[in-house]
């Protein structure tokens, strides 16, 4: 292990650059792209998934490059005490990517929850064997993770699950993972071990590619506290799955501010300027733009606009998910589909791994 080279993290403005570059890339050649990306099953998705990384899947997925989506259920067991939901949060999680536009009979989409593919659970032994515990123990999105979860007890799944996520974007190859500022680090772990695992057992063909970041351009969607980041454990966000009426009442509670007049400042005014910023996500209207307009209307005018441009715009997502929802029978096919075709590519590659690792027989 002593000779291991550092992990360098390297700087968020230089994985900028390079993410910019790979967009152009997709555009002029999506055939030569493979995307990793997915979500850990704790609930049905809300607002702030959808605009800020749901809706980049669907852009990738119109494009035709081939994505392989994993519902990471394993990694919900590492800061969570509680199973119960996980199985009926996958097929939820599963609606909520087909409502949005993701279309799994395409023959270039898979979806499907790691915990059926064991053959990616084994490439977990021999990652884990190419990182060292303190190069686990340092990396920054655990700490926070772990900080975040209020663990006192903090089990070897938490440490380890970055490795899990490697090996949930290695074993089909993936060459693009969308990713926010805050998992850079992550896929920059994932991008070591397939260094290492290439010169120490394969060095004269690589089995691994380096994954790129494909960076979300997407704003930090704030909660309808404007505090915080959207989610469902601090109760600041709006479900896909919401009514209308709900969507209505939960904004009306949002948290504006004193002054009556609209404008739009994220560093002074934030909670206004959010609800600004979700109103331009959801018409295309620049945010300033809105907030001109609305000038002395006030919050009341405010929120009023946001139910009705976030209403319009998830009307179809929602109808989408009700006709899904009485058919669960097809997402239990979607999922055998994407576990069957995630089994195959895992096999294929785990038969690789064997065979430079000199382990056939």
């Amino acid at each position: 292990m002593a000779d291991f080279e550092k992990i360098e993290y390297g700087t968020y403005e230089a994985a900028l650059e390079k993410s910019r570059e790979l967009e152009i890339n997709l555009v002029k050649n999506p055939e030569k792209y493979r995307v990793l990306t997915g979500d850990r099953p704790t609930g049905r998705l809300h607002i702030g998934h959808l605009f800020g990384s749901l809706q980049n899947r669907v852009n990738l997925h119109k494009l035709g490059v081939q994505t392989y989506i994993v519902i990471a259920d394993y990694q919900v067991l590492t800061d969570r005490d509680t199973f119960e939901n996980i199985s009926d949060n996958i097929k939820q999680l599963t609606i909520d990517y087909i409502a949005a536009g993701i279309d799994p009979e395409d023959g270039k989409t898979f979806i499907f929850p790691h915990s059926h593919v064991p053959e990616l659970n084994q490439l977990l032994l021999p990652f884990l064997t190419l990182v060292t515990n303190a190069e686990l123990d340092r990396n920054p999105t655990v700490k926070e993770e772990i900080q975040a979860s209020g663990q006192k007890r903090i089990n070897a799944g938490m440490y380890t699950y970055p490795v899990h996520q490697a090996a949930d974007i290695l074993f089909c190859k993936g060459n693009v993972v969308p990713v926010g500022k805050d998992q850079l680090p992550h896929l920059e772990l994932t991008r070591t071990i397939a260094r290492r695992f290439n010169e120490k057992f394969a060095n004269r063909q690589p089995v691994f590619p380096e994954p790129q970041p494909l960076l979300s351009k997407a704003p930090l969607i704030l909660g309808l506290d404007g505090s915080q980041k959207m989610s469902k454990s601090r109760n600041n966000a709006i479900m896909l799955s919401a009514t209308e009426d709900e969507t209505a009442s939960l904004i009306k509670k949002a948290k504006t501010d004193s002054q009556r007049t609209i404008t739009y400042d994220p560093d002074n005014r934030p909670e206004v300027s959010n609800l600004l910023m979700l109103i331009s996500l959801a018409t295309g209207e620049a945010p300033e733009l809105i907030a001109e307009r609305i000038g002395d209307g006030g919050a009341g005018q405010l929120k009023r606009e946001l139910t009705e441009a976030l209403n319009e715009y998830l009307r179809p997502i929602r109808a989408r998910r009700k006709e899904l929802e009485s058919d669960m029978e097809y997402i239990r096919k979607t999922l055998r589909n994407g576990i069957a075709e995630a089994r195959k590519v895992a096999e294929a590659t785990l038969s690789e791994v064997r065979k430079v690792m000199n382990m056939e027989i």
